[in-house]
């Protein structure tokens, strides 16, 4: 069950993949992933959360039988390892999702909020896990090829709440519902500024808000910075205003950074 009036959330991004677009082959195997978990647990992580597929622009799908060869080994060593620590499962299918939720992992990240298996939504409905509804338009193959918005903000609006709709009617409890903007899945530099000035839009949905924006590639440009792992303090900055915004749960790679922005801000937000 999501807490929307607790104080911000990091969830920690532990891709067991060998191609995603900024750690990508680093943690495959289960004794590294066991040592990024430590790390991150020492630096103030909340909730982990672990994908077997890469959805960077342009990536293929990753078929079930694959996604859980690699996520299934790294859940249940955590699991064992660390008893008492929240695991998501970032996936869009419901056969991949079901495994992992019996191996030991409480929550759901689908980035196609319940598009991609007609089974996603009942799943989670029969379960009672708490999932998170993600926005993207198109696919990760195509989603950057030329997305296009007439009002960004109002149009992820639309779309989310059509997701909401559908996950309720499944049979979903409304305290298991989390939403995301999907900041650079299927959007323009333009769109994720307007995304990111316009969240309390989101916020004001009722239901927890998460914010993923971690090193990704719109910020590098207003930056200028190529390198992925040199955009941690843009990424706190967006943390920072997340939380001013009232968004509960930041997507991250880099724990520390957003941790301090995250703590930061909710203090100065609760003396207002």
């Amino acid at each position: 069950m999501f807490n929307r009036h607790a104080g911000p959330q990091i969830m920690g991004i532990l891709n067991v993949t060998p191609d995603s677009f900024s750690d990508g082959g680093k943690f495959t195997g289960v004794a590294a992933a066991l040592r990024r978990a430590e790390s991150m647990l020492e630096e103030g992580v909340d909730i982990i959360d672990v994908g077997g597929e890469s959805t960077r622009p342009g990536s293929d799908p990753v078929p079930a039988d694959e996604q859980l060869r690699r996520v299934l080994p790294v859940i249940k060593a955590l699991t064992q390892a660390y008893p008492r620590l929240l695991l998501s499962i970032d996936t869009t299918l419901s056969a991949v999702a079901d495994a992992c939720l019996n191996a030991g992992a409480a929550m759901i990240n689908d980035i196609s909020a319940g598009l991609d298996d007609a089974d996603m939504l009942p799943l989670v409905a029969t379960s009672q896990a708490p999932i998170i509804l993600m926005h993207m338009q198109g696919t990760p193959k195509t989603m950057q090829d030329n997305p296009c918005y007439d009002d960004v903000v109002a149009e992820v609006a639309i779309a989310l709440q059509q997701r909401i709709d559908a996950a309720l009617a499944a049979g979903i409890r409304p305290e298991n519902i989390a939403i995301d903007p999907g900041i650079g899945f299927g959007k323009r530099k333009q769109d994720n500024i307007e995304l990111l000035a316009h969240l309390n839009r989101f916020v004001g949905f009722g239901f927890p808000v998460l914010l993923g924006t971690s090193r990704k590639r719109f910020m590098g440009s207003l930056c200028n910075v190529s390198e992925p792992a040199e955009l941690v303090t843009a990424t706190a900055v967006t943390t920072a205003l997340g939380v001013m915004a009232g968004v509960s749960m930041f997507r991250v790679h880099d724990i520390k950074a957003n941790r301090q922005a995250a703590d930061v801000a909710w203090a100065i937000k609760q003396a207002r």
